[in-house]
């Protein structure tokens, strides 16, 4: 078998592992509503079945760089797709809201590796001349699983049941096996110390922020003892693990990660393009759904034009990136993410499916120009013997960006929306109201339900808009960054 197809197999079978990951991070929401009835769980009970996994995966994704240089990394690999498979098949077989969470948790413990350890194999698989390729099949599977989770998962439990939300892991999951098994290389394992307390106080704190992010909209934030005992307990964890990375003499972190430039450019980037890349995602389902009536399925087919146009990006960034500077191509990428914004921001309830299906593609193709670059710069000038540990926290870097932006656009939506409600109802003429009195500020049931409907919808329009706009802001404060990354090679002419 030649050289080439071998490559190919290995691409493939770590891409099944990437795919089958991130999909788990999307693909369970809108299944919530039946588990719910199937599990015996209130409304705020089984938001757990995605916080579980969430917490789990991103403290896992921690030691991962540790954790395949003493046992081997094929070796580890496989025991997580393993696990992750059969997990997922345990998920499907819950019959209560504490199996679902305990076997959601062994989910995201075992698939915590896949994501980084996918992007170490490539990059040491390809020759570095074909590691932006790499790079761009790798970055397919993890755009293409938040894009495809909602909808796959919403036909899923339309036409079958939420279990096959879980089952569907199943034959990805024996494919890839099979294909790390059969044709990826082990490293030889290397004996050394775990960092045990630079690691819990890191796990803590990232804990912290998780739990802080995903329910301080729930809870209104710093008004609850509870956020604030999160945001405490994350702040003291990160003092102290600074504290004993500087002083200690074991380092949970290898300093070398931390003086390479363009890693330390890369992963700061990929935080705030993980800000962007799956808040818009976010956004869209309720806007579309909610407010313009779609069907799930009708808004999942009006969201893939943006993984089309993502696919597209990418699959021709790596030529892009060898006629061109890879920062200009980085740049001309951010320029349609912010233009794509901008069309969204000037969305209205009467907008049409084209618009929002063109401003999808638009900024699909601007990620997909951004995100390869980003990923082969930030690796270019990388030690080979740090990348299993500069993988896991590039892409713990980009998770927390996530989860950071999901929770500004929904925080800021909730407050807008009842914001707009207010002075929306305050500037009702008497003669709308037909004679009736005004109401109280704040509550809009004693409106005519016609009224009331009306004013909801359009402060829900002006919400989304104001969200759109601050991710677009978000997109133009991110840009200056480019200019921290360096091109090897590149000489710097007058």
């Amino acid at each position: 078998m030649t050289t080439a197809r071998i490559r190919g197999l290995v691409a493939v079978s770590v891409m099944l592992s990437t795919i089958m990951q991130v999909l788990d991070t999307t693909i369970a929401n809108v299944a919530l509503p039946h588990m719910q009835g199937a599990l015996s769980a209130s409304t705020e009970q089984v938001t757990w079945v995605l916080t579980s996994y969430i917490v789990a995966t991103a403290i896992m994704t921690l030691p991962v760089g540790y954790v395949s240089r003493r046992f081997g990394r094929r070796r580890v690999f496989l025991c997580s797709v393993a696990g992750f498979t059969l997990a997922s098949m345990l998920c499907g077989q819950a019959g209560s809201l504490g199996e679902m969470v305990l076997w959601r948790v062994v989910q995201g413990i075992c698939g915590a590796a896949l994501v980084p350890l996918s992007q170490s194999v490539l990059l040491d698989t390809f020759p570095v001349e074909k590691h932006a390729s790499a790079m761009s099949i790798w970055g397919t599977g993890v755009m293409l699983g938040p894009i495809l989770g909602p909808t796959l998962g919403g036909w899923l439990t339309e036409y079958y049941s939420w279990r096959w939300v879980f089952y569907i892991n199943l034959p990805i999951g024996i494919a890839s096996f099979a294909g790390i098994f059969f044709f990826v290389r082990d490293t030889e394992p290397v004996k050394q110390r775990f960092d045990l307390a630079g690691f819990l106080l890191l796990a803590v704190a990232v804990a912290s922020l998780q739990l802080l992010l995903d329910r301080g909209e729930h809870l209104k934030w710093l008004d609850a003892r509870e956020i604030q005992l999160y945001l405490l307990v994350c702040l003291a964890s990160l003092y102290f693990f600074f504290v004993h990375n500087l002083t200690g003499s074991q380092r949970f972190f290898s300093p070398g990660l931390f003086r390479d430039r363009n890693f330390v450019s890369g992963v700061t980037f990929i935080f705030f393009l993980g800000v962007i890349l799956l808040a818009t995602m976010v956004l869209l389902p309720p806007f579309l759904q909610v407010w313009k009536g779609y069907p799930v399925v009708t808004t999942g087919l009006v969201l893939v034009p943006r993984g089309v146009g993502t696919m597209l990006t990418m699959m021709l960034a790596a030529r892009l990136m060898r006629r061109f500077d890879p920062r200009a191509v980085i740049t001309t990428g951010m320029v349609f993410v912010g233009l794509s914004l901008q069309q969204m921001a000037g969305f209205t309830l009467e907008v049409g499916a084209w618009p929002v299906v063109a401003s999808g593609f638009l900024q699909g193709l601007g990620l997909g120009l951004v995100f390869v670059p980003v990923s082969a710069l930030a690796y270019a000038t990388l030690p080979a013997a740090l990348r299993d540990e500069g993988t896991a926290l590039f892409n713990l870097a980009r998770n927390l960006g996530t989860s950071v932006g999901v929770s500004i656009v929904m925080a800021f939506l909730a407050r807008n929306l009842w914001i707009n409600e207010q002075q929306l109802a305050a500037r009702l003429a008497p003669e709308v109201l037909a004679g009736q009195p005004l109401p109280p500020l704040g509550d809009l049931l004693v409106l005519p339900a016609g009224i009331a409907e009306t004013v909801a919808a359009q402060a829900a329009e002006i919400a989304f808009a104001n969200d759109f706009q601050l991710l677009f802001w978000v997109n133009l404060l991110a840009m200056p960054l480019v200019f921290l990354l360096r091109v090897p090679g590149h000489q710097r002419t007058a």
